[in-house]
Order: structure tokens, then C-alpha cells, then sequence
């Protein structure tokens, strides 16, 4: 096998820790709410929404908003693309966890 580490392979979009994390969750849930992932993520309203529109942008995860009563309601959920590209960033990592020189 080639023991290669070539950082390239892997998907620099996902490889954010704030990108990497919103999508661990997202595909842990159904559907989360802004505030429940805000506090999951441990990041601002602002960071997460920049993060978030970032990912929606790549087809990554889709947003809803909406109202409870009257308070606006927003929500995330990943999308098949999303938790496919997620899959691969982790199947790429495994090989260069088992192709190191150390195993």
C-alpha cells in the first residue's frame, strides 16, 4: 500500500473545525434548531450563521426558517450530498490512519 500522507485528499471545505463539527451533528439529527446547535458547536449566532450559509451554499445542509407562535424558528439538516461528502472526509482520514508508516 502506499504510505503516502497527502493532505490534499482531503476536503478542505469540511476540514474547518466549525464546518467539521456542524456537520458531525447535523448527521447525528434529523433536523436541529439554531440555538441547539449554537450551544452543540459552542460558537456564536453569528459564526454559526456565516458557517451555516457557507454549508447551504454547497448543498451541504438545508436551513428552514419559520415561526413557533410568533418567534422565528430556524432550523438545519444535513442533505444527502452533505452526509456524503462528510463520509468521505472520514473514509479519507481512515486511510491515512491505516496507510501511515506507524501501522
Amino acid at each position: 500500500m502506499d504510505k503516502t500522507f497527502d493532505h490534499q485528499q482531503l476536503d478542505e471545505f469540511l476540514h474547518s473545525r466549525i464546518r467539521l463539527a456542524i456537520m458531525s451533528i447535523l448527521a447525528t439529527v434529523n433536523e436541529i434548531e439554531f440555538n441547539t446547535l449554537k450551544k452543540e458547536v459552542n460558537t456564536t449566532d453569528g459564526n454559526l450563521s456565516i458557517h451555516l450559509k457557507k454549508l447551504e451554499e454547497k448543498k451541504y445542509v438545508d436551513i428552514k426558517k419559520g415561526y413557533t407562535g410568533r418567534k422565528p424558528l430556524t432550523t438545519a439538516s444535513i442533505t444527502e450530498e452533505g452526509l456524503s461528502a462528510l463520509e468521505n472526509y472520514f473514509k479519507t482520514l481512515e486511510g491515512f490512519i491505516r496507510n501511515s508508516p506507524a501501522s
